[in-house]
């Protein structure tokens, strides 16, 4: 084992560990986390993603936690002590990476509770890499470069619309597979796309883009019967992990529904948005609120081409961060931004007004900012939106599968009687 470099009581991921280590990753979007570690790869690091998805994995990170922090950060965890007990890999010889907000979130913290469970289990010596854009920790051997940032940017438009064609195309094959024999296909074609050295790939990112949304749209589908749409909202993790959800996609689409998730990019610009808001309100860099105003209108407008070329295949591209924001007005200041804040309610609006007003609101237990923007703006939302069938699932150690799985069904029930009364009577 080489000697390890520690800087206030961290373990420092080196120059030299980059040429030798494997960074595990958890994986939290199952549709963009393959193609982020697909980036990191072609830059040199040897990456590796968990692809563990059972949920008794929460107990490996109980067993090195405490029962009050929030779900997410018991799984991943758990995730990784897990793979480190059970992996081939020389442990001696393996980093962890896990991204680190900065905000008021409990997520801030993760790597801190993570660094204690891994003392308590017996791997203080696994690095952790921290992975941020606000330079909240530094290491040698790990550097957010220009164009690692941009093929990461890539990986996030292609996750999203991934996940965009999957769910407006697998409940509707003709030919059980075929969507999911594609996707592997194609997921295939973008390992190869991201190994590219250059800095931009505009138009080979069109291309690529043009020619993924063609081939769906070339599944033969049926949609003669009409799904009730399911909205997916919530804490992040949650709401796209089939870990921390107990697989909710699958088991919506298995009920006869269509899922309509967000798209995961929305989180990340809130995210900028909300440190534009805070230094125009607060004070802070002006050089900063620019540059990241800048990221926000140029990830638009990269968004905005590919809305045209989803829309394009007959497919729903979506709406623009922009209208989702003002979705919020008359409902949530947008200075409310922990956690999800007020981007949680402007999503649940947005589904409603876009044809699903059935919807499964995701929390951790102890979530606090996500049971205010949440769920307690159910009441506010159905007063505006009476056809609005939601429903608020907890996901925590002591909540039940059963009992998560009997409230899904009641809203689905709900959603399909309403769906019943819109169809129209062919006895006529």
């Amino acid at each position: 084992m080489a000697d390890l470099v520690v800087d206030n009581g961290r373990i420092v991921f080196t120059e030299a560990m980059r040429k030798e280590y494997t960074v595990l990753v958890p994986e939290m979007a199952p549709y963009h986390f393959d193609y982020f570690v697909d980036a990191f790869t072609s830059e040199g690091y040897n990456a590796k993603l968990l692809r563990t998805t059972d949920y008794d994995l929460i107990h490996e990170g109980m067993k090195y936690s405490h029962n009050d922090i929030c779900v997410p950060a018991m799984l991943v965890i758990g995730q990784f002590i897990d793979a480190l007990k059970k992996n081939v890999l020389d442990v001696h010889k393996v980093a962890l990476i896990i991204t680190q907000t900065g905000g008021g979130c409990r997520a801030s913290n993760y790597i801190a509770l993570l660094r204690r469970a891994l003392k308590k289990a017996g791997y203080g010596f696994v690095p952790v890499i921290s992975l941020n854009t606000g330079g909240l920790e530094k290491n040698p051997g790990f550097k957010l470069t220009p164009r690692l940032f941009h093929k990461l940017h890539d990986g996030m438009l292609f996750g999203d619309l991934m996940m965009t064609l999957v769910n407006q195309t697998r409940p509707y094959e003709k030919t059980p597979g075929d969507t999911e024999k594609l996707k592997a296909e194609i997921d295939k074609e973008l390992r190869d796309y991201f190994m590219h050295k250059r800095l931009f790939t505009w138009r080979k990112q069109r291309k690529m883009a043009a020619s993924i949304i063609k081939r769906f749209a070339g599944i033969e589908v049926d949609r003669s019967v009409i799904k009730p749409k399911v909205g997916i909202v919530g804490e992040i993790y949650v709401k796209y992990s089939p870990l921390g959800n107990n697989h909710l996609e699958a088991t919506l689409e298995q009920e006869g529904c269509e899922v309509v998730t967000p798209p995961l990019y929305d989180f990340f610009l809130y995210s900028f948005d909300s440190r534009v808001y805070d230094i125009k309100h607060y004070g802070g860099s002006k050089l900063e609120r620019f540059v990241l105003k800048c990221i926000i209108h140029y990830v638009e407008w990269r968004r905005k081409k590919m809305r045209k070329q989803i829309k394009k295949g007959n497919f729903s591209p979506g709406v623009t961060y922009r209208h989702v924001k003002k979705l919020a007005n008359g409902f949530i200041d947008h200075g409310t931004h922990v956690g999800e804040g007020w981007l949680l309610t402007a999503e649940m609006i947005d589904l409603i007004e876009h044809g699903a007003p059935n919807i499964v609101c995701t929390q951790p237990f102890g979530c606090l900012p996500n049971h205010i923007a949440g769920k307690g703006m159910f009441k506010k939302l159905k007063k505006h939106h009476p056809e609005a069938n939601i429903v608020a699932i907890d996901y925590d150690t002591s909540a039940s599968k059963i009992n998560q799985l009997n409230r899904i069904n009641l809203m689905v029930s709900n959603a399909m009687r309403q769906r019943a009364k819109e169809e129209p009577n062919d006895s006529l």
